[in-house]
């Protein structure tokens, strides 16, 4: 593969479409290729899927295995119809959340055996994976007033996922430092509760160290 693979991770609120929009438009001055995705869909059938597991009225009563298997099937899909060529096409791929999310959100979040979840993840992804993922960090209360300002200034979609209790993202956010402190190498902690502009500086100081020409001389 030719391409770089970049995964963005973080709570809810932690402005990764945001920052997403703006490494692809400055890498896309820079001269690369970019390809933008997000999880779970970025395919007819993973879209299809993600109104499933998010947004559908019939959703309620979904089990965590089902979610789990229904997040992989959209993964699937996703890493054979699109992100495989691309990086094979020498884009760089930009994904917004990747198997991080299953990981905290299905393993550490809902509880289930942590051998399942990864004997899926490896069942939907195989040999792709991340190059560096960019973890966006805010505090839990941070989360939850974004959250709170986004449903106020957007039309009302539901989101099941949104509608856990707290303990839950209690959860998530313990269970992304631990995947973070696991993987220091591939997994780089950006303090997002700063501006904008300062979070993707910070974004593309870890993205031009290991991207190479005409990256890393882009300004």
């Amino acid at each position: 593969m030719s391409g770089f693979f970049i995964s963005f991770e973080g709570n809810e609120g932690s402005g990764k479409s945001t920052q997403i929009g703006l490494l692809a438009e400055r890498l896309r001055r820079a001269g690369w290729s970019v390809t933008q995705l997000r999880e779970p869909g970025g395919t007819p059938i993973g879209e299809e899927i993600r109104h499933t597991l998010k947004h559908s009225s019939a959703n309620h009563a979904m089990t965590p295995e089902t979610e789990l298997l229904l997040m992989n099937a959209s993964r699937a899909q996703l890493v054979r119809e699109v992100i495989r060529p691309a990086l094979a096409g020498g884009h760089v791929v930009l994904c917004d959340r990747f198997y991080d999310s299953t990981v905290v959100y299905q393993g550490y979040g809902r509880g289930l055996p942590m051998n399942l979840v990864l004997s899926i993840i490896e069942a939907a992804v195989g040999e792709t994976r991340p190059d560096l993922t960019l973890l966006l960090d805010i505090p839990l209360a941070t989360s939850e007033l974004r959250r709170i300002s986004r449903q106020g200034s957007q039309p009302a979609v539901r989101d099941r996922f949104e509608e856990a209790e707290r303990s839950f993202f209690e959860r998530i956010e313990r269970g992304y430092r631990q995947i973070a402190a696991a993987d220091p190498r591939r997994i780089q902690v950006v303090d997002a509760t700063r501006a904008v502009a300062e979070v993707h500086e910070a974004i593309w100081q870890w993205v031009a160290a290991r991207l190479p020409a005409p990256a890393r001389g882009a300004r």
